[in-house]
């Protein structure tokens, strides 16, 4: 996919995502049913105490695959290539370290995700992103009086409407939240409570997040699923 060349509808995003090889990209893959970097769809487990297929809870982040957002979805700007992007992310990346982030499942909201365990983690990874958003922001293009107006439409703070002025998204800097979107938003309490009893059980198997480099995915046309594009690694460190 190094190679492929999208359109200008093409959205790009800085993501988390743990390496390929790593146990916690195969169970994440799992559980949304699919593989955004081979494409291929994975088998999912099934909680025992579930009444619906798990594939019935999992239908939004699915089409994201298994990410934390660093930077949010954009479009290129006039005159701004994906080689730019590629580019500007790796010069970026190089300049970060590499650092183990434990993490917890938890419900936010009406939805279930995994998130920092820990204040020194939050705080560590929203740098993380916050430098991100800094470095690319010159090559997003500026959404249209429409799209700005509909987005603010949505029940935001005055903090979170001043970002998405100026940032193109609500949920940076001191309003960043790192998380990984684990289920759609569930009405049901027993099903949220479900999922989280389950990954409870998992995170101390698998330990904490080696988080030692980005992932740019790419939306190729708006509603289809994203892909991990390229995997760009922090200083000193090699990426599977």
């Amino acid at each position: 996919m190094s190679g492929a060349v999208w359109g200008a509808e093409a959205r790009f995003a800085v993501y988390y995502a743990p390496s390929r090889d790593s146990a916690w990209w195969q169970a994440g893959s799992a559980w949304l049913a699919r593989d955004a970097e081979s494409g291929e769809p994975c088998t999912p487990p099934q909680p025992d105490a579930l009444t619906r297929p798990l594939t019935a809870l999992t239908e939004a982040p699915r089409r994201y695959g298994w990410h934390g957002t660093l930077v949010a979805p954009f479009r290129l700007a006039d005159g701004v290539t994906q080689a730019d992007v590629l580019h500007a992310t790796r010069a970026w990346a190089a300049q970060q370290s590499a650092f183990a982030l434990p993490v917890e499942a938890a419900t936010l909201g009406d939805f279930v995700a995994l998130r920092p365990a820990d204040p020194q983690g939050e705080s560590r990874v929203r740098d993380v992103a916050s430098s991100a958003l800094q470095t690319l922001d010159a090559l997003r293009a500026r959404p249209s009086a429409a799209d700005l107006a509909r987005r603010l439409a949505a029940p935001l703070s005055e903090r979170q409407r001043a970002l998405l002025v100026e940032w193109g998204y609500p949920y940076v800097f001191d309003e960043f939240r790192f998380h990984m979107t684990l289920s759609n938003s569930l009405a049901d309490a027993q099903e949220r409570a479900v999922l989280v009893a389950w990954w409870q059980a998992r995170t101390p198997v698998l330990g904490p997040l080696a988080v030692d480099h980005a992932a740019l995915f790419v939306e190729p046309a708006p509603g289809e699923p994203f892909k991990l594009w390229q995997r760009v690694p922090f200083q000193n460190c090699e990426v599977t």
